[in-house]
């Protein structure tokens, strides 16, 4: 994954929206850790690890013998996460991961949370990680959908037209992506992809998330690290922005249908 691939900003506004996903994503990625049985010696390669808060996750499993290859694209996040982490057991690396390197080597799991949907044709990433790793490597992601839950939200909204805040944003996102030439989906097909690339025991979660006040403030967050682009691509004007943010605050909490969830996926080599 290169900078120019990114959709999201890498600003250190983006850094706090990260550390707030990692809030509402905590249950998926710790039922991940323990799908992968990450174990205290292990040498564990993380894709995308922006500024380190699955990071953290990951480091809580391992012990002094274990240590974290942490890849991005980003100078500034690789930066962010090495201070946040203050511990020689992070390896932090500068790269694209969509082209396998060297970083590899070594590695008893390699994982990524939300990293596959900003890679272009992900599938190939796939592969080629099936063809390099050694016979053995547990291998898993955790990866957002922003259109399974379309259908459940469009019918909500029907009977309920305060809902509509929520469906421009899954539009406007998934528009975005499409755009971009990337999947706001990857994780749907992933588990067949694996199989087909001769992965072995391929293993499949749906986690969808309830729509409460974190979710909505890392929409907010969302509007704001792609405004421009969004009002570039003629997806949404920057004012319209203004108005569904306003509109997203004013949602009724505790009754809201879900507007996107996570994909964990798990193999091995």
């Amino acid at each position: 994954m290169s900078t120019t691939d990114y959709v999201l900003g890498q600003s250190e506004r983006a850094a706090r929206r990260l550390e707030l996903q990692d809030r509402h994503f905590a249950a998926p990625s710790e039922a991940l850790l323990d799908a992968l049985d990450v174990c205290p010696d292990d040498r564990v390669v993380e894709l995308g690890c922006g500024p380190g808060a699955f990071t953290r996750r990951i480091l809580h499993r391992l012990g002094p013998d274990g240590a974290v290859v942490g890849v991005d694209s980003s100078p500034h996040l690789l930066e962010h996460a090495t201070a946040a982490l203050g511990t020689d057991r992070f390896r932090p690396t500068l790269a694209d991961v969509a082209k396998p390197g060297a970083w590899l080597d070594g590695a008893g799991v390699v994982l990524g949370r939300a990293v596959l949907h900003h890679v272009p044709m992900a599938e190939f990433l796939v592969g080629r990680l099936r063809a390099v790793l050694p016979a053995g490597t547990r291998v898993g992601f955790l990866e957002p959908d922003f259109r399974r839950p379309l259908a459940q939200l469009a019918r909500a909204e029907q009977q309920r037209p305060e809902l509509a805040p929520l469906l421009t944003f899954a539009r406007a996102i998934n528009e975005l992506y499409a755009a971009r030439r990337i999947s706001p989906a990857v994780g749907a097909s992933l588990a067949p992809a694996m199989y087909e690339s001769g992965y072995r025991e391929v293993k499949h979660v749906w986690h969808p998330f309830a729509t409460d006040e974190s979710v909505l403030e890392n929409i907010a967050l969302i509007y704001d690290e792609v405004c421009d682009t969004l009002a570039a691509l003629n997806i949404i004007t920057a004012g319209e922005i203004v108005e569904q943010q306003k509109a997203l605050r004013a949602l009724p909490l505790g009754d809201l249908p879900a507007v996107w969830g996570l994909h964990q996926v798990t193999a091995v080599v």
